[in-house]
């Protein structure tokens, strides 16, 4: 039997609802979207259903929740499964309409990545798992089942989990995506919303990330040498095998290592395995000291409610040097030093004038005193 069909008020699973334009794409996902196809997703991770309303009054709503075995949810927010190779895992997952029409959906999985903003992302429809994405079957042995459901009708949903023989230790990531396909005038928006799935393959754990291109700009008022900013560029990459989410602290030290501001704390979303991210930080209050050293202590860790899927990593710190040119501070010292030269020269100046002076009136009562003698000496 494939499933079993209940109905209930939805609010069961938590739903919740999303307004959306034609193509929205919550998961930063890259859509399959054509002239005539566009696509609607959303995560399951943080908001169990999608809904928007159509040009005609209907609402369209997609909603789905890991389930127990007594078919109802069970509080998870994601699909965490641990087995070794060759091992099958069987779990299910709630399907539910929110909206106010009888809906066709289609359920499926397929692997996860991170997209060029870092976010959790799903492939498009049409591309082909080859990781978690393929491992998973439904109780007929298909990849995909379709059926239909009326307004606040929900279907549970029996999958397995075969996790390869030969599939390699650490982390597997995708998501159990269920699909309405919404016609309209000129698109078709495929509404989608997925639940993950963090499936960790037993053997050998390397739970690493790496921060790359790490660049550091200051930024700032040129006539304000007290209130600046340090603008970080870098890049995220995990050449391990575990899906790492990270805490990071960022800060500017300067000369002799004196901080020139205080720490920053920050959060790095899951990277996965094999995927990197590119990301801009600012560090606030940063004087211009001329010498700036920006420094970011990036501290890995398995974002899992699961105790036992926690790893450790060692932390890692990066560093780079900037230059904050302090023009006030520069221009005064020249004006200042422009000032002591001028006062200098005047000075100076006023002692040749003084000399020349004093050279002028010793010459002329010289010349005075011999024309005076000359005259005596003609009247004797």
């Amino acid at each position: 039997m494939l499933s079993s069909t209940l109905r209930r008020r939805f609010p069961a699973l938590g739903a919740a609802s999303l307004v959306t334009a034609v193509i929205v794409a919550c998961l930063g996902m890259p859509s399959a979207a054509t002239a005539a196809t566009a696509t609607t997703i959303r995560a399951a991770d943080d908001a169990p259903a999608a809904t928007a309303e159509g040009g005609s009054g209907v609402t369209v709503g997609v909603a789905t929740r890991p389930a127990g075995e007594d078919g109802r949810p069970d509080g998870r927010s994601r699909f965490s499964i641990a087995a070794d190779p060759g091992q099958t895992v069987t779990d299910r997952v709630l399907v539910g309409n929110t909206g106010t029409a009888r809906q066709d959906f289609t359920v499926y999985a397929t692997d996860a990545f991170n997209d060029d903003a870092g976010e959790f992302s799903l492939l498009p429809t049409e591309a082909t798992p080859t990781s978690v994405g393929s491992w998973i079957r439904f109780d007929d042995g298909s990849d995909r089942v379709t059926f239909a459901l009326d307004p606040q009708e929900v279907r549970l949903l029996t999958f397995t989990v075969a996790v390869p023989a030969d599939a390699t230790p650490g982390d597997h990531v995708g998501g159990v995506v269920a699909s309405v396909l919404e016609s309209g005038a000129q698109v078709t928006v495929d509404r989608r919303v997925a639940t993950s799935v963090f499936a960790r393959v037993a053997g050998e754990l390397q739970p690493q990330l790496s921060l790359t291109s790490y660049e550091a700009s200051y930024e700032g008022d040129w006539w304000n040498p007290f209130s600046g900013q340090v603008r970080l560029r870098y890049t995220v990459s995990n050449p391990g095998n575990v899906a790492l989410s990270a805490n990071l602290t960022s800060g500017t030290k300067t000369w002799l290592g004196i901080p020139a501001t205080g720490e920053q704390g920050g959060k790095i979303p899951v990277v996965l395995p094999g995927n990197s991210a590119s990301y801009e930080d600012t560090v606030d209050g940063v004087g211009q000291w001329l010498y700036l050293n920006p420094f970011t202590v990036l501290s890995p860790f398995v974002e899992s409610p699961d105790a036992s899927m926690q790893v450790s990593v060692v932390p890692i710190t990066r560093d780079a040097v900037t230059f904050a040119m302090p023009w006030t501070v520069v221009i005064l010292a020249l004006v200042i030093a422009a000032g002591i030269l001028l006062s200098r020269w005047r000075r100076r100046r006023d002692e040749v004038r003084a000399q020349e002076w004093m050279d002028f009136v010793a010459r002329t009562a010289a010349e005075d005193a011999a024309a005076l003698t000359g005259a005596r000496a003609d009247g004797s």
